[in-house]
């Protein structure tokens, strides 16, 4: 019996994908546990559908992504922080301050997770930091750190 996958089955595949398995397995335990659907005609068009809208969405997301990467791609941002002696910070610069500061200052939103801070920024100075925007594409930001 050929069925499409609804989601991803351990030893079988993964979510969209057309399976050829024994009817017995398909009937008595995929199509109870909702892991599958029959592969018939309409729903294998719907199926096909669904592939599309996804690749759709995902087109949008990489083009929305590129887009950011031109707008911070390369630019320079300035956190103040409270400075001790010898240059070092109270504290320090985290991954949410950062993409704070990127939404003040270059307008625009990025989310603390895409921050890529190798360790903490504990002293005053320009650091490099990689903002992961979408799997495939990432931008190169300086962080200037300055005193309050």
């Amino acid at each position: 019996m050929k069925v499409i996958l609804l989601q991803d089955v351990k030893n079988l595949g993964n979510e969209g994908e057309i399976k050829e398995v024994s009817d017995g397995y398909a009937r008595n335990f995929l199509i109870p546990k909702g892991l599958v659907i029959e592969a018939t005609k309409s729903s294998l068009k719907q199926n096909l559908e669904k592939k599309e809208q996804i690749k759709n969405i995902k087109e949008k997301e990489k083009a929305a992504a590129k887009v950011i990467k031109t707008k911070i791609d390369g630019q320079t941002i300035e956190v103040k922080a409270k400075v001790g002696s010898g240059d070092k910070l109270f504290g320090a610069v985290t991954a949410k301050e950062i993409a704070q500061n990127i939404e003040r200052q270059l307008k625009v939103n990025i989310d603390r997770k895409k921050v890529d801070l190798k360790e903490p920024i504990k002293h005053i100075g320009e650091y490099p930091v990689i903002i992961k925007i979408y799997p495939s594409i990432s931008a190169e930001i300086k962080v200037l750190v300055a005193s309050e």
